[in-house]
């Protein structure tokens, strides 16, 4: 089914003007505008204190599943069965943990309040996933994200133990794989997302595959 049929009306978001892709201010989160922009390319990042920001910039940051790259050290602690990793069995927490937990160099989240309510929605109504990293019967780690057809749009991650989110991040990318997707959107660069293989694109290649995969058919994703 062709990703912009499936029950909410659609906001057009124009098109970039420059690199750093600002292309509206304002608006709310609700589905209809979140699905929109994500099926245009476009995400919202913004702080505590500032206005909705939405975004589609140049370059843009993504894996190519078949690039994905593990190293041996988390191989073996993928093998060892250490971390139980589940997908949207704890979406809420997965969510709230990456809000909370400090990152080195990082002040505060992006994550809000506004943000958490806005992707619980879209959870409800099936476009945004978790997947979830237990030791012990406790959740350690995870990432959460929006599926635009056969496209995952990565947008956060957390961890509480040593790998418990690199080994659900791999083991998020080849389970999508199983399931059809052919692309990991990371929106923009980290080092941490570069040493697992993602690269930079121009934006209007990753359009170009956006509209590609958006309407392809994938297996159910949990």
């Amino acid at each position: 089914m062709p990703f912009f049929t499936e029950g909410l009306p659609v906001v057009t978001f124009p098109a970039p003007k420059d690199d750093e892709g600002i292309v509206a201010i304002g608006g709310n989160l609700s589905p209809e505008i979140l699905v929109s922009a994500y099926g245009q390319g476009v995400f919202p990042w913004f702080g505590e204190d500032s206005p909705i920001l939405w975004w589609n910039p140049h370059p843009r940051f993504v894996l190519f599943p078949e690039k994905l790259h593990s190293p041996h050290r988390l191989e073996r602690r993928i093998r060892s069965g250490e971390y139980r990793v589940t997908m949207d069995r704890a979406f809420d927490q997965v969510i709230r943990g990456c809000s909370e937990v400090p990152r080195p160099g990082q002040e505060g989240t992006w994550i809000t309040e506004e943000m958490i309510t806005a992707y619980q929605r879209l959870h409800s109504l099936g476009y945004a996933h978790s997947f979830e990293s237990w030791f012990e019967g406790e959740l350690v780690g995870g990432l959460y994200g929006v599926s635009v057809g056969a496209l995952f749009c990565g947008e956060s991650m957390f961890a509480l133990r040593r790998d418990a989110s690199k080994v659900a991040f791999v083991t998020a990318v080849r389970f999508l794989v199983r399931q059809n997707y052919r692309l990991i959107d990371c929106q923009v660069y980290t080092e941490h997302l570069a040493s697992f293989g993602a690269e930079e694109i121009s934006r209007e290649h990753f359009l170009s595959l956006l509209s590609r995969y958006r309407d392809m058919e994938t297996e159910t994703i949990s």
